[in-house]
């Protein structure tokens, strides 16, 4: 404490020193102001410079404007009056009891509050619509892009195929197909059955109408990819909406088994068959017809005489359970059932599980039976060294499901076989059973999801991969692996239309889902195949130059609904419309009569105005209103067109006319539909109606005036009365202002601006010729100066009845219009 006193006494003693030293100090005068007055003495400092800048400025001001015709003095209180308040206050003082002032105040807040609400409604408007559009044409982009990317999302993208695809389209020639003969043959019987749709009667088999133009190509594999389709359409037609879900049903999974199998089956027969006539001597083939004689001559060339490990005897000089398998291969069980009665060797009770297998037609033992077989297995045959042994009891009692059975199935299609005749469906077994079951869905899994392309080297093999999920029903995996491979994209998408039409393909929700994808609710590990990009990607190479053929493709995806609740095939053929601009070959032409010419849409769509109108919205939502015009006039909508053509005529009407510009093809389009309708008495819309002729008139005065036609153009504003020529008439035009549509007011600073260059022009060669009036001749001029002077002066009033009336529009207009009108007046005058 005695530091800190010690320390503040220093520090006031050294204060007082300096104090003491500068009332000493005789260099410096001591200041005798206090801080009020050196404020005020700086404000008058100020105050006087600030005047002397400030007058000097105003006087330059005044200078400028005035030259230009403005009035200082009523500026100046305008703008003394202007606001800068940011919160709705009173705008003058007013007194608690002054209730006139407070009312009209209120008035005055309302009018303001009102104002503000509206501004910030069209900003957020704007706003609104300028981030619709953006989103609906990325939506667009997207899914060009995406149909783009042929690949499922799971593989690298096929660069080379893409690259070959642009310099195809860059190639082509507008009238050329870009068909080749494949796409064309299927694309003729798509023509057919869409015809039978239409008209309402039986629906031919779209499948056995592809299986002929497999068989016309000369392509062995493309025609057992229909051979296989029609085993696998071979079924219970789903009535579930859900087609994934119904698919799953027990019933239908059984079918698509046993008919997998008897492909698999007929095809096995097919192969033993072209081995034994390839090898007649040594089969020893015979006459005798019938599965039987025909294994045993197959296994004179298959087998040699002496197998070792075999068991059990044989028959007719082949192992018993080799004629037995081979048999149970060809799906002949009447046959093994031969073998089995004709057996030298007592085969145990195998023939009694072998017969009650036969009689089941879900080929399957009773549990009883099941058990004793399994257990029998598990105990002496698992560890038999008969392969077929070991292979025929695993089929008949489902035995030892994880035995791939390498020694007698050698290929891909036996393996199947073998794994499809192991499937059970029953689900009330005990839990021991159960844990030793094969089902549909554990192999569907295990060949797409753990096995895959690489495995069965999937394009190096595509039918072999493609065989491989069809089989087991996975449609949509096959139909999506075979898209990706071009030479094949054609065959999986007349699959993928055959499936879909008999309802066994199941499609997403939405129409931007991949290719390929799951959804969490779809039964594991099935799929989803985005049908409509499928079609719009293959479409898409040759919709530019054949699109009454995408048109008839388009057709199949009238049921889906894109992402605003639309037909998928209107969409479809809106944008078809927009990128071939073929409006007549698609949506037919306009006679002069007025009665429409059909296009190639009436044939598909009993509501084709529906149709045409959608198309119209969508190319007006694009900004493409001259396309719009011509749709909309084709549907029937005068108001739209005359809508539209309003539009268009306003922001062109002032321009100067050239060959070919914008100008001239919206006033020849407008021109002609004005005709026709002139010619057809049509009447539409009075008020779209009466706007449109003006906008007509009025594009003619200004081609009249960018033409130096000045006489004539002035004729006509005046014959069109939308000006006061006369100062009586000024209140009579700005009420009648308030009537006209917004394509007339926006145009009106042009328009009286052209009238007064026109006046402008006028008055100039009248003070410079020294030829008569015009106004002589009608008796309102004198007759010793040639009305000259008269007429100047009735030129004069006119231009000051436009300066009048520009001056009383409630509308705003650019600031340089009023300028350069004032500015002609001053000249005249």
């Amino acid at each position: 404490m005695d530091v800190d006193s010690e320390g503040f006494g220093d520090l006031l003693q050294q204060a007082e020193q300096l104090t003491a030293d500068m009332d000493s100090g005789g260099e410096l005068p001591r200041v005798e102001r206090n801080l009020h007055q050196i404020m005020e003495a700086g404000q008058r400092l100020w105050t006087r410079t600030a005047h002397t800048a400030r007058d000097s400025t105003d006087v330059k001001a005044s200078i400028l404007l005035g030259s230009k015709g403005f009035d200082i003095p009523k500026i100046s209180q305008k703008l003394e009056g202007l606001s800068a308040a940011k919160t709705f206050e009173p705008l003058e003082p007013v007194r608690d009891t002054d209730i006139q002032g407070f009312l009209r105040n209120e008035r005055e807040n309302a009018l303001l509050t009102v104002i503000e609400q509206a501004r910030k409604n069209t900003f957020e408007e704007a706003e609104r619509r300028h981030w619709e559009s953006m989103e609906n044409e990325w939506e667009r982009e997207k899914q060009k892009i995406l149909n783009a990317l042929i690949g499922s999302g799971q593989d690298l993208l096929d660069f080379p195929q893409e690259q070959e695809s642009i310099l195809g389209e860059s190639v082509s020639m507008q009238g050329r197909s870009a068909m080749d003969n494949v796409e064309l043959a299927y694309a003729r019987q798509i023509y057919v059955y869409n015809d039978h749709v239409i008209q309402g009667g039986i629906r031919p088999s779209l499948v056995d109408m592809f299986t002929e133009v497999g068989q016309k190509l000369d392509d062995e594999n493309v025609v057992e990819i229909w051979k296989m389709v029609q085993y696998l359409t071979d079924v219970p037609i789903a009535t579930n909406e859900n087609v994934l879900v119904a698919r799953c049903s027990p019933r239908m999974q059984m079918a698509f088994v046993n008919q997998a199998k008897g492909y698999l089956e007929q095809s096995y027969v097919k192969y033993i068959t072209t081995t034994i006539y390839g090898n007649l001597q040594q089969a020893q083939l015979g006459g005798v017809p019938g599965t039987y004689h025909l294994v045993r001559s197959y296994l004179n060339v298959r087998l040699p005489s002496s197998a070792p490990g075999l068991e059990d005897g044989s028959i007719d000089g082949h192992p018993v359970w080799a004629m037995i398998y081979y048999c149970i291969r060809c799906g002949d069980l009447q046959a093994a059932l031969q073998v089995v009665q004709a057996a030298p060797q007592s085969l145990g009770e195998f023939p009694v599980f072998l017969q009650e297998y036969i009689r089941n037609e879900d080929r399957r033992l009773s549990p009883n039976a099941e058990t004793k077989i399994r257990l029998h297995y598990r105990r002496s045959i698992k560890n038999s060294t008969d392969p077929y042994k070991r292979a025929v009891y695993c089929l008949v009692g489902c035995c030892d499901t994880n035995d791939v059975h390498s020694e007698i199935a050698e290929k891909t299609e036996d393996y199947l076989w073998v794994k499809l005749s192991q499937i059970r469906f029953d689900i009330d077994e005990d839990e021991g059973v159960i844990q030793d079951r094969l089902t549909l869905a554990q192999l569907q899994a295990m060949l797409l999801e753990e096995y895959g392309e690489s495995h069965f080297n999937a394009y190096q093999q595509p039918y072999l991969y493609f065989e491989v999920l069809l089989l087991t029903a996975q449609f949509e995996a096959a139909i999506d692996f075979l898209s990706r491979i071009e030479r094949l994209r054609c065959h999986a998408v007349h699959v993928a239309i055959a499936l879909y039409e008999m309802k066994l393909l199941g499609v997403p929700h939405s129409i931007q889902s991949q290719l390929l994808s799951k959804e969490a609710a779809d039964p594991q590990p099935l799929r989803r195949l985005n049908f409509a990009r499928l079609i719009m990607m293959y479409t898409r190479k040759f919709e530019a130059t054949d699109p009454r053929e995408a048109l008839q493709y388009f057709y199949f995806l009238r049921d889906l609904k894109t992402a605003h609740g639309e037909s998928m095939f209107m969409s479809c053929v809106s944008e078809l419309v927009s990128e071939t601009r073929e409006f007549e070959m698609l949506l037919g032409r306009l006679e002069r009569d007025g009665s429409r010419k059909p296009g190639a849409i009436d044939k598909f769509h009993g509501d084709t105005q529906k149709i045409i109108e959608m198309v119209a919205k969508d190319t007006e939502s694009k900004g493409l209103f001259e396309d719009a015009i011509r749709l909309y006039d084709l549907g029937k909508n005068p108001e739209k067109v005359l809508e539209l053509l309003n539009k268009l005529l306003s922001q062109v009407l002032s321009q100067p006319p050239s060959p070919q510009s914008a100008k001239d093809r919206i006033k020849n389009l407008a021109l002609a539909i004005a005709e026709r309708r002139k010619h057809l008495g049509e009447e539409g819309p009075r008020a779209t109606a009466s706007t449109f002729y003006l906008l007509l008139d009025l594009v003619t005065f200004f081609d009249l005036y960018h033409a130096s036609s000045i006489d004539q153009a002035l004729d006509i504003i005046q014959h069109l009365k939308l000006l006061p020529f006369s100062l009586e008439a000024v209140d009579q035009k700005v009420n009648a202002f308030r009537h006209y549509a917004d394509e007339i007011r926006r145009s009106l600073p042009d328009i009286l601006l052209a009238t007064m260059n026109i006046l402008h022009t006028q008055y100039k060669n009248a003070r410079q010729s020294g030829r008569h009036s015009p106004l002589v001749g009608r008796g309102l001029g004198p007759i010793d100066d040639g009305g000259k002077e008269s007429y100047i002066s009735y030129l004069r009033s006119q231009a000051k009845s436009l300066i009048t009336f520009a001056g009383m529009l409630p509308y705003r207009m650019p600031g340089d219009t009023n300028a350069r009108l004032v500015q002609m007046e001053v000249l005249m005058n």
